[in-house]
């Protein structure tokens, strides 16, 4: 019978391999977890975290600039980028540190250096200084992870043309700005700099901004997008860029070449999977696209290799890839575990916040789906206002027996009010079920309670809805 050095070794160290290692560990299994580069991922390191601390400090300084309308004395408001940054990188420091630390807590070992497979049973890893260890496993959980987009652009290699890593290391913030990409990426990075009075134009290949999302959300975003003065063109082709001190990009729209310039361009037009140069076509693990195909197990072709994540193409958002984690965790210690897809709660950290669950209004009618919504406008709510919001919207979405399908939400705090209706959908509750619970008062999470009332017709602090 084979020895192996480890019950279970974990590649990559990412919000799904981390988490993945620390589970198979309290089941009592021998450990490793190998990273080449920062333990937290692309989530804690050049991603989540750090675009969140950013856009954390630019909504204090917003709030700082409009404090007079609270009576606060607010004269000569300024910010200083270079500090956003430190503070940006000592919050992501201490995570990172807490990762290690909750590691060793569980004893995992820790491997630092980038691991390739040699069979489906060793990998060589090899350290900073060129060091190769060989690390042998009973089973593998693969959580490589995803790495910025670069389309065939023309200049796409230019002078200040950066990726969402780049911009993110920055300790100076460029004057003005081109975002390719009206995704989640974009649009909160255009809401940062924006924010922070930068001139932003935002290119976009849809017909709309977040494709995807509800188009009720998107119009209140693009109203709060239009506010803060950032230009939007959308159906446009990116054929061309030209770095430099400032930089030139050329587009087409409807038949017409175009351009757009700003001191930095930022190209944030999705992720693609890290897989390569791992070894992962040389043992036989098979693709599905360019993403490694798995089951419900998470399980791959290969009955001892596991895969989760951006890696694996079902969801790219770290919440997904930690659920994975903890599913492959499961299932390679020996117990039985599924993965399910259906009540997936996703967010936007616009201000106010986007954040939604299941089906959306749009999504229903192109499915076929009979539903009813209820609604409730932000501006009504006590709380809100009180905040010196008005700009935002709350829908549920059922079928037409009530149970809850589909919820949308933009408010301020809506990214950790979503949880609520995933919960709901998860035990198959209803709209009414939500409309019965008691929400507290004065709270936005009261615009969910409003949004079910006015489902059921009875809405008190909405105005009646013409027959």
């Amino acid at each position: 019978m084979c020895q192996y050095d480890y019950d279970i070794a974990v590649l990559g160290g990412g919000p799904g391999g981390y988490v993945a290692a620390i589970r198979a560990a309290q089941y009592g299994k021998k450990v490793a977890l190998i990273e080449a580069r920062e333990l937290g991922g692309t989530c804690l390191n050049r991603g989540c975290i750090p675009t969140k601390a950013l856009l954390h400090c630019a909504e204090v300084y917003e709030q700082s600039v409009n404090a007079a309308s609270f009576g606060v004395n607010s004269s000569e408001i300024g910010f200083d980028f270079g500090k956003m940054a430190e503070f940006k990188q000592i919050t992501v420091d201490k995570l990172v540190s807490g990762i290690g630390s909750l590691e060793k807590a569980h004893g995992v070992k820790v491997i630092n250096g980038f691991g390739r497979l040699t069979d489906n049973h060793n990998m060589t890893v090899t350290d900073k200084e060129g060091t190769e260890i060989n690390v042998s496993y009973d089973r593998l959980i693969l959580a490589t992870g995803s790495s910025p987009s670069r389309p065939p652009i023309e200049g796409i290699d230019g002078k200040n043309v950066v990726t969402s890593d780049d911009i993110l290391s920055m300790q100076e913030l460029p004057e003005s700005f081109v975002i390719i990409g009206g995704g989640v990426i974009g649009i909160e990075f255009a809401t940062l700099f924006a924010t922070l009075g930068r001139p932003v134009t935002v290119i976009e290949m849809m017909p709309s901004i977040l494709p995807g999302v509800d188009a009720d959300v998107v119009r209140t975003c693009l109203r709060v997008l239009k506010k803060k003065k950032v230009s939007i063109v959308n159906n446009a082709k990116v054929t061309k860029i030209e770095g430099g001190d400032t930089v030139t990009v050329s587009y087409e729209l409807n038949g017409a070449v175009k351009t757009a310039e700003g001191a930095c361009c930022v190209v944030s037009v999705g992720r693609r999977a890290e897989t390569r140069g791992i070894g992962l076509e040389e043992i036989g693990v098979e693709f599905n696209r360019n993403f490694i195909a798995i089951d419900d197990h998470c399980r791959t072709n290969i009955d001892n290799i596991y895969a989760i994540g951006d890696i694996t193409g079902k969801i790219q958002l770290a919440h997904v890839a930690s659920a994975q984690g903890l599913v492959a965790a499961a299932n390679a210690a020996g117990h039985d575990e599924t993965m399910n897809y259906d009540v997936v709660p996703s967010c936007i950290y616009t201000s106010p916040e986007i954040a939604f669950v299941g089906v959306s209004e749009d999504k229903a009618k192109a499915q076929g789906i009979e539903y009813k919504i209820g609604t409730f406008n932000v501006a009504g709510n006590g709380r809100a206002m009180v905040m010196g919001e008005n700009l935002g919207i709350a829908k549920l979405i059922s079928d037409m027996d009530g149970k809850l399908i589909g919820a949308q939400l933009m408010c301020p705090r809506a990214t950790d009010m979503i949880a609520e209706l995933a919960a709901v959908m998860k035990l198959g509750g209803t709209v009414k079920d939500v409309a019965d619970t008691i929400h507290p008062h004065p709270t936005v999470s009261e615009v969910v309670m409003e949004a079910a009332h006015d489902w059921e017709g009875l809405c008190c602090h909405g105005m009646p809805k013409k027959k």
